[in-house]
């Protein structure tokens, strides 16, 4: 379709304030564009840079990560959060492979087959990567679009999103649409934002009807508030006589999903009892540490670091390829939960 004003003054913007340069723009391919897209998912641009080159430096191409293992994906993707991404990532890029001869594929209904990735996050690939004319509503749009249109309700309940959809698809234009797309994200990240937006400096505030009714605070409109649950659990810091700790591989599905961990249990667990139960080991001391709080999308999490010198641990827990010794001076490439780097991190300079 032609550009209509709203997408007009989104170019126009863009040409002038718009971020250029980045990682994924530049030797812009659909597999870069793809993978900083999925990292970009709740998370900054500026948090994703350096976590982008870095993957690119080890994953250059789709089957390169397909033959990747998962800890070394998820080693990489340590510190960025929101895991199921990178295990999506790298089953994407295996059935790409698999089903595509390790091209990506460019037919929309394809691109939403693969693992992680939803309508706007295939649309966004296929714009920025391919030029297809394809809209996106990621936050940044929504609240873009709910404000300038006056949507009123929550994102989240299905009718307003596909009242948001609508527009979205009748302001994409039908050229210089990977502009576009970038675009209307900068513009929601940088100017439109979710609080302090620059109003005065906005080219649409004359259209906009949050603007003109003075609701610009009020919309979009945001989720029901719920009270978030916390969530508590001693963490086992077990160390050999070699000074090495022992690490588990959590489950795929759940919190860090995939990750290597410290064993976890609950607060009012005998842990002593609980190693001799589970290990056979014998504990010489136990200290533990100040309980600090990782908190998750929707629940706090307390943790208390239990730090537990053992004795004659043998070599049993080498058979299960789940458990692990990890050394923390020559650490290997695993993926760690964050909670797990930062008391790893601490363990190393006492």
């Amino acid at each position: 379709m032609a550009n209509d004003y709203f997408s007009q003054q989104i170019l126009d913007w863009y040409q002038v304030h718009g971020r250029r340069g980045l990682p994924w723009q530049v030797n812009r391919s659909p597999y870069r564009v793809w993978v900083s897209e999925i990292m970009l998912q709740q998370t900054q641009v500026v948090t994703v840079i350096p976590y982008f080159e870095r993957f690119m430096a080890s994953f250059p191409d789709i089957e390169i990560l397909a033959d990747a293992s998962e800890d070394e994906v998820l080693h990489h993707w340590s510190g960025l959060g929101y895991y199921a991404r990178a295990r999506n990532l790298h089953r994407a890029a295996q059935q790409v492979c698999e089903q595509h001869q390790g091209v990506f594929p460019q037919v929309f209904d394809e691109v939403l087959a693969l693992p992680g990735i939803g309508r706007s996050t295939a649309g966004a690939i296929l714009a920025q990567a391919c030029y297809q004319p394809y809209a996106i509503l990621d936050g940044n749009v929504k609240r873009i679009l709910a404000r300038y249109h006056g949507v009123e309700g929550w994102p989240g309940k299905t009718s307003v999103q596909q009242q948001l959809w609508d527009y979205a698809e009748q302001h994409t234009p039908g050229e210089q649409v990977a502009d576009y797309t970038q675009g209307i994200m900068d513009f929601g990240a940088t100017l439109c934002t979710c609080s302090k937006p620059d109003c005065e400096n906005c080219p649409l505030q004359s259209e906009c009807v949050a603007c003109k009714q003075g609701r610009v605070a009020d919309l979009p409109t945001p989720k029901p508030r719920k009270k978030m649950p916390v969530k508590s659990a001693r963490m086992l810091i077990l160390l050999n006589d070699k000074n090495q700790v022992l690490l588990e591989k959590r489950p795929s599905a759940g919190i860090w999903g995939g990750l290597w961990s410290f064993p976890e249990v609950d607060m009012d667990e005998d842990v002593m009892a609980y190693c001799q139960q589970q290990w056979q080991f014998s504990v010489e001391a136990v200290k533990e540490g100040a309980l600090f709080r990782h908190t998750f999308s929707h629940y706090h999490f307390d943790i208390l670091p239990c730090q537990m010198k053992i004795k004659d641990p043998g070599q049993c827990v080498m058979e299960d390829e789940r458990i692990v010794w990890y050394n923390t001076s020559q650490p290997d490439q695993r993926g760690l939960a964050a909670p797990v780097k930062t008391l790893l991190s601490r363990l190393s300079e006492e």
